[in-house]
Protein backbone atom coordinates (compact mmCIF):
# COMPACT_ATOMS: atom_id res chain seq x y z
CA UNK A 1 0.00 0.00 0.00
CA UNK A 2 1.24 3.44 -0.87
CA UNK A 3 -0.05 6.70 0.53
CA UNK A 4 1.05 10.00 -0.90
CA UNK A 5 0.19 12.45 1.88
CA UNK A 6 0.02 16.20 1.29
CA UNK A 7 -0.61 18.52 4.23
CA UNK A 8 -3.12 21.13 3.07
CA UNK A 9 -4.90 24.25 4.27
CA UNK A 10 -7.75 23.25 1.97
CA UNK A 11 -8.29 20.73 -0.83
CA UNK A 12 -11.04 19.53 -3.10
CA UNK A 13 -11.68 16.91 -5.76
CA UNK A 14 -13.82 17.71 -8.80
CA UNK A 15 -15.26 15.42 -11.46
CA UNK A 16 -16.65 17.06 -14.61
CA UNK A 17 -16.65 20.40 -12.82
CA UNK A 18 -18.60 19.12 -9.81
CA UNK A 19 -16.89 19.12 -6.41
CA UNK A 20 -17.26 15.63 -4.93
CA UNK A 21 -15.08 16.19 -1.86
CA UNK A 22 -13.56 19.16 -0.05
CA UNK A 23 -11.76 19.74 3.23
CA UNK A 24 -10.10 22.53 5.13
CA UNK A 25 -6.97 21.87 7.23
CA UNK A 26 -5.82 18.27 6.92
CA UNK A 27 -4.33 15.75 4.53
CA UNK A 28 -5.03 15.10 0.88
CA UNK A 29 -4.13 11.43 0.48
CA UNK A 30 -3.62 9.54 -2.76
CA UNK A 31 -4.09 5.88 -1.79
CA UNK A 32 -2.60 3.12 -3.96
CA UNK A 33 -3.35 -0.53 -3.26
CA UNK A 34 -1.15 -3.39 -4.48
CA UNK A 35 -2.24 -6.92 -5.24
CA UNK A 36 -0.50 -8.20 -2.10
CA UNK A 37 -2.00 -5.70 0.38
CA UNK A 38 -4.18 -6.97 3.21
CA UNK A 39 -6.40 -5.55 5.93
CA UNK A 40 -3.42 -5.79 8.29
CA UNK A 41 -1.34 -3.62 5.94
CA UNK A 42 -4.24 -1.15 5.75
CA UNK A 43 -4.45 -0.96 9.56
CA UNK A 44 -0.73 -0.18 9.78
CA UNK A 45 -0.92 2.47 7.06
CA UNK A 46 -3.89 4.18 8.70
CA UNK A 47 -2.08 4.22 12.04
CA UNK A 48 1.01 5.77 10.41
CA UNK A 49 -1.07 8.46 8.70
CA UNK A 50 -2.98 9.36 11.86
CA UNK A 51 0.09 9.33 14.11
CA UNK A 52 2.45 11.22 11.77
CA UNK A 53 3.45 14.55 13.32
CA UNK A 54 3.28 16.88 10.33
CA UNK A 55 1.60 19.97 11.80
CA UNK A 56 3.39 22.78 13.60
CA UNK A 57 3.03 23.36 17.33
CA UNK A 58 3.14 26.77 19.05
CA UNK A 59 6.96 26.79 18.65
CA UNK A 60 6.88 26.19 14.90
CA UNK A 61 8.07 22.57 15.22
CA UNK A 62 6.29 19.84 13.27
CA UNK A 63 5.15 18.11 16.42
CA UNK A 64 1.37 17.68 16.06
CA UNK A 65 -0.62 14.90 14.42
CA UNK A 66 -3.80 15.25 12.38
CA UNK A 67 -5.70 14.19 15.51
CA UNK A 68 -4.08 16.96 17.57
CA UNK A 69 -5.28 19.65 15.16
CA UNK A 70 -8.73 18.07 14.53
CA UNK A 71 -7.89 17.97 10.83
CA UNK A 72 -9.63 16.20 7.98
CA UNK A 73 -8.66 13.53 5.48
CA UNK A 74 -9.57 13.67 1.80
CA UNK A 75 -8.65 10.28 0.35
CA UNK A 76 -8.53 9.56 -3.38
CA UNK A 77 -7.98 6.07 -4.77
CA UNK A 78 -4.97 6.21 -7.12
CA UNK A 79 -3.73 3.03 -8.79
CA UNK A 80 -1.10 5.00 -10.72
CA UNK A 81 1.06 5.08 -7.57
CA UNK A 82 2.05 1.55 -8.64
CA UNK A 83 3.17 2.55 -12.14
CA UNK A 84 6.41 0.85 -13.18
CA UNK A 85 8.22 3.09 -15.68
CA UNK A 86 11.60 1.38 -15.67
CA UNK A 87 11.24 0.01 -19.21
CA UNK A 88 9.80 1.52 -22.34
CA UNK A 89 7.38 4.41 -22.69
CA UNK A 90 4.23 2.74 -21.47
CA UNK A 91 3.97 2.27 -17.69
CA UNK A 92 3.08 -1.15 -16.34
CA UNK A 93 0.48 -1.42 -13.60
CA UNK A 94 0.97 -5.12 -12.93
CA UNK A 95 1.69 -4.47 -9.24
CA UNK A 96 -1.47 -2.41 -8.72
CA UNK A 97 -4.31 -4.25 -7.05
CA UNK A 98 -7.20 -5.49 -9.17
CA UNK A 99 -10.12 -3.03 -8.98
CA UNK A 100 -12.25 -5.27 -6.73
CA UNK A 101 -9.36 -5.88 -4.32
CA UNK A 102 -8.34 -2.20 -4.29
CA UNK A 103 -11.93 -1.00 -3.73
CA UNK A 104 -12.35 -3.50 -0.91
CA UNK A 105 -9.29 -2.20 0.97
CA UNK A 106 -10.18 1.42 0.16
CA UNK A 107 -13.57 0.85 1.81
CA UNK A 108 -11.91 -1.02 4.68
CA UNK A 109 -9.70 2.05 5.31
CA UNK A 110 -12.87 3.96 6.20
CA UNK A 111 -14.58 1.15 8.08
CA UNK A 112 -11.56 1.02 10.43
CA UNK A 113 -11.60 4.78 10.84
CA UNK A 114 -15.33 4.83 11.61
CA UNK A 115 -14.98 2.03 14.17
CA UNK A 116 -12.45 4.13 16.05
CA UNK A 117 -15.26 6.70 16.45
CA UNK A 118 -12.93 9.48 15.40
CA UNK A 119 -14.59 10.66 12.24
CA UNK A 120 -17.74 11.64 10.45
CA UNK A 121 -17.84 10.22 6.95
CA UNK A 122 -19.80 11.85 4.15
CA UNK A 123 -19.77 9.56 1.12
CA UNK A 124 -18.47 10.64 -2.28
CA UNK A 125 -17.97 9.03 -5.68
CA UNK A 126 -14.23 8.49 -5.94
CA UNK A 127 -13.06 10.53 -2.99
CA UNK A 128 -13.89 10.13 0.67
CA UNK A 129 -13.73 12.67 3.45
CA UNK A 130 -12.98 11.96 7.08
CA UNK A 131 -13.24 14.76 9.63
CA UNK A 132 -11.48 13.92 12.88
CA UNK A 133 -13.45 14.72 16.00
Amino acid sequence: MRCLVQRVKEASVSVSGNVIGAIEKGYLILLGVSQTDTEEVTDKMLKKVLDARLFEDENGKTNLSIRDVSGSLLVVSQFTLYADTRRGNRPSFINAGAPDHANSLYEYFFVRKRKSRECLLPMGNSARICRLL
